[in-house]
């Protein structure tokens, strides 16, 4: 069952991002908002893990959180809060990573 997973911390104070992609499905996605956005940052090892985590096209980030931390990325597609609905809708589940 597609899961979009829904990430709000920040990813150096523990493993939540490193939880959360080991149990990533094929069709599952990511949306990073608030201080998870951090691992976006250039040149972070979380970043590299991001990558290497091959989730072309369903790695998200919500852009408002983007711009508040000053944080660009071609990594993760800038979505919306209308964006953020659409894509909850989609998936069949939710999983907020409290």
């Amino acid at each position: 069952m597609p899961t979009l997973h829904v990430l709000s911390h920040s990813p150096f104070g523990d493993d939540r991002l490193g939880s959360c992609l080991r149990l990533l499905g094929s069709d599952d996605a990511l949306l990073l908002c608030g201080d998870a956005v951090y691992a976006l940052h250039d040149g972070c090892d979380t970043q590299r893990l991001l990558q290497a985590a091959g989730l072309d096209q369903r790695l998200f980030a919500l852009d408002e959180d983007l711009q508040a931390r000053a944080i660009s990325s071609e990594l993760a597609k800038a979505v919306d809060y209308r964006a953020f609905v659409a894509l909850s809708l989609h998936y069949d589940k939710v999983n907020s990573w409290l």
